[in-house]
């Protein structure tokens, strides 16, 4: 099966909401790089059809996380329109298994590229950060993957939301910023600013440096999920999504059939 015929079987499953087998079963000699051109065409179908592309998000940004999967780099997913809720409410209608996880969201004034990128790049052409959430929830069966795979279902993306808040990139020292996430009034997980590759800054000069090597590059404008500050936490219709960043903000998420 050739990649296109993968992208299309893949775009199909994020279309419907019908889970999958993994792609590497049958496909065992499938590469990272493979892996990427396949999430590529398969978000050139959703474009195709009216949708755009606004932004891209990061993921394994967790150095823990990394080790556990077997990989010493973080992962990329691209964010189009469709993905963005516009309410802090979400559908489980055409979702699978979806998990819930706090992020920060970069909004970029000026674009991004190439392999030199330095933090101070990123920090100039940052308009603004916003404590945001991502939705993801993986096309395979039992939530279980090879790298290859995940990163070929676009890195699990499927939804996110920004809180009502944006704050100068200068406002506050991110990576001690302390992130606690509820769920029906639960404490179910915490973590801090620094979970993400040290300090989410460096999840973005990550994410340059990465797209750089495929001929892509951040457009002034795009919104970056740095990475998920805890780990994910199953949701179902009925839940509450409650998270609290420092004392900055709280991001909430209603979860409905």
């Amino acid at each position: 099966m050739n990649l296109q015929e993968l992208a299309l079987k893949i775009d199909q499953h994020q279309q419907t909401g019908v889970e999958m087998d993994k792609i590497t079963i049958e496909n065992s000699r499938l590469t990272v790089e493979d892996a990427y051109k396949i999430q590529e065409l398969a978000v050139d179908e959703a474009i195709e059809r009216g949708d755009s592309l606004v932004g891209w998000k990061m993921g394994l940004t967790s150095l823990a996380k990394q080790k556990s999967v077997g990989v010493d780099e973080a992962i990329y997913g691209r964010l189009t329109k469709s993905m963005e809720l516009s309410e802090p409410v979400l559908h489980m209608k055409g979702l699978i298994h979806p998990r819930v996880e706090p992020e920060l969201a970069f909004v970029l004034n000026k674009d991004l590229s190439g392999p030199d990128v330095t933090v101070r790049d990123v920090w100039a052409a940052t308009e603004c950060i916003f404590p945001a959430l991502e939705v993801i929830d993986s096309r395979y069966k039992n939530f279980s993957f090879t790298l290859v795979d995940v990163v070929a279902d676009n890195a699990s993306s499927t939804k996110f939301y920004l809180g009502n808040q944006a704050f100068s990139p200068y406002h506050t020292s991110w990576e001690k910023m302390k992130v606690s996430m509820y769920r029906n009034g639960e404490k179910l997980q915490s973590g801090l600013g620094s979970d993400v590759l040290e300090h989410p800054v460096k999840s973005v000069v990550e994410l340059v440096k990465m797209l750089s090597n495929s001929g892509h590059s951040l457009k002034a404008g795009m919104v970056v999920l740095a990475g998920g500050i805890t780990e994910a936490v199953n949701i179902y219709a009925g839940d509450r999504i409650e998270i609290y960043f420092d004392d900055l903000a709280e991001v909430k998420l209603e979860v409905k059939e």
